[in-house]
């Protein structure tokens, strides 16, 4: 799971395939709304491992999506899963070569791979999923394979 300003995110593998993707803007209003958003989507897939971003030594995230991490985080370490927290590493010059990159890998989230933006426009909503992506990709390597 993943938070970024205006949206928290999930991906969802079985398999080692990728089977689902989804945002909350409403679950990005508060950490307690992020919590219950989180606690839905755990109890629906089931999932075995829960990935988030290991924020407490460097991050470039606002204070607010700070707070939703720390929500999605502690949701993960009280459901009955493997919580895994790691840190999101830079390997491309940008998301943009990043979600390409994953976007090849993962071809079924191609459609979602956002574009990018003119310098005065928001980074795209969709970016979210490729960050849900690499974090996944950190843990399970190029085939996000859990098990």
């Amino acid at each position: 799971m993943a938070a970024a300003s205006g949206r928290v995110a999930y991906v969802f593998f079985r398999e080692g395939q990728l089977v689902h993707w989804g945002l909350s803007v409403e679950a990005s209003r508060s950490p307690e709304m992020a919590s219950l958003q989180a606690e839905k989507w755990v109890s629906f897939f089931e999932p075995d491992v829960v990935v988030t971003e290991d924020i407490r030594h460097r991050s470039r995230k606002g204070d607010n999506t700070v707070d939703l991490i720390e929500a999605l985080t502690g949701v993960a370490r009280e459901a009955p899963v493997n919580d895994v927290t790691v840190l999101r590493v830079q390997r491309h010059a940008n998301k943009y070569e990043e979600a390409e990159a994953l976007a090849a890998h993962f071809p079924d989230i191609l459609p979602w791979k956002p574009l990018r933006p003119r310098i005065w426009e928001s980074e795209p909503r969709n970016m979210i999923y490729f960050e849900a992506l690499a974090l996944a990709v950190e843990v399970f390597g190029g085939d996000a394979d859990p098990s």
